[in-house]
């Protein structure tokens, strides 16, 4: 049997972690990516450097490959509709991205699928929000990630000295929820229909970014079920093939209420590669290439993943702070190989359990985080 040929528009971590299942899996991986030092360069089987909207370099990328999928959203689907045309395979398809990629699209077709989302508004100009409820949050609709785009304002008076910042930007309007908890569920939609889901994970952000996960959240049975409902209706409704995240927030009333979606394996899903039967980069790689789904049970009570952000611009690897979280019994230290700087995703740390309780994972979130920081 001739190996499966997987393309992947990118090369970050995502990709890198993508690479190392694919080699389990007996999967030859190739990437598109513009930076030589990328993470997923060193394991991939072939590279394509080339930036990652350039069509041009996807149809060399194609030329290597069975199918191709996605390590992020920084695409334009106009140019890989073209190639779409000619038979190149897309997974997810360029039809389950495009009501996603601009935010305000995306919550105008969650919405329209009937599924919980925070009131928004496109707006076309700064003027009139001072007439608005504060605070505000105002997201960037296209080109967000790890919290850039995302501006939560408090006052009329921050507003006015983002305004120079802001009016650069393609906008829209979301009202401020006063969450009592972040959620998030990874889900996997295969080329036969079968959809699977990782336990519902409760996570921290910080400055809109991502510091820790513990799984499986502390749910009671309907808030449970009103997030796996969520993910089984959107994989569904969208006839999705891979792996989709999707980030919740719940309310002080117990609502869930959709905060975003990524077309794409997800920082939230991290936990799954130490502490699932079926990692969701290994879920990704099944899914795309028609391969049986693997289950998602967890090996463990419970897990805690930590990302390792940096703290300062640095060419160092920050190799005794690893070393000490590494010599932490049932933990792994996963090290991308990227240059810091502050905020910046260098690594995460996964550590197993034999319980779920919550105070306990929570505190053990709050030590590997003062290991890291120092503070």
């Amino acid at each position: 049997m001739m190996q499966t040929r997987v393309g992947v528009i990118g090369g970050g971590q995502l990709a890198w972690m993508m690479a190392q299942e694919a080699k389990k899996l007996g999967i030859s991986l190739i990437v598109q990516t513009p930076h030589p030092d990328d993470p997923a360069v060193a394991l991939a089987d072939g590279v394509v450097f080339a930036e990652i909207a350039d069509v041009e370099g996807t149809k060399k990328l194609a030329q290597h490959c069975d199918l191709i999928t996605f390590e992020n959203e920084f695409v334009n689907l106009d140019a890989l509709e073209e190639l779409a045309a000619t038979g190149v395979k897309f997974y997810p398809s360029l039809a389950n991205l495009r009501p996603l990629l601009d935010k305000y699209e995306q919550r105008c077709y969650l919405r329209s699928l009937g599924l919980p989302v925070p009131d928004f508004w496109a707006i076309d100009n700064l003027s009139p929000l001072e007439n608005y409820p504060f605070p505000l949050v105002l997201k960037a609709r296209r080109q967000g990630y790890d919290g850039q785009g995302t501006f939560i304002i408090r006052t009329p008076e921050e507003l006015n000295a983002k305004k120079p910042q802001l009016e650069r930007l393609d906008l829209m309007l979301e009202a401020y929820i006063p969450y009592e908890r972040e959620l998030a569920i990874v889900a996997a939609r295969g080329l036969t229909g079968e959809i699977v889901t990782y336990p519902v994970v409760e996570t921290y952000q910080e400055e809109q970014v991502c510091h820790w996960v513990i799984a499986p959240a502390a749910l009671n049975q309907s808030l449970q079920a009103q997030t796996e409902s969520i993910a089984h209706h959107l994989l569904s409704s969208l006839s999705a093939v891979g792996v989709f995240g999707i980030e919740l927030f719940v309310t002080p009333q117990g609502e869930v209420l959709i905060n975003e979606i990524a077309p794409r394996t997800h920082n939230s899903g991290h936990y799954s590669l130490s502490a699932c039967l079926t990692s969701q980069f290994a879920l990704q790689l099944q899914a795309v290439a028609n391969l049986p789904l693997g289950a998602t049970d967890l090996k463990s009570a419970g897990a805690v993943m930590v990302n390792l952000l940096g703290f300062e611009d640095s060419d160092g690897d920050y190799g005794e702070k690893r070393a000490i979280l590494a010599a932490i019994p049932d933990a792994q230290v996963f090290w991308y190989g990227k240059k810091s700087r502050p905020g910046r995703k260098l690594g995460h740390v996964t550590l197993l359990r034999d319980t779920s309780d919550r105070s306990e994972l929570l505190a053990l979130a709050k030590q590997i985080e003062k290991l890291w920081y120092g503070c």
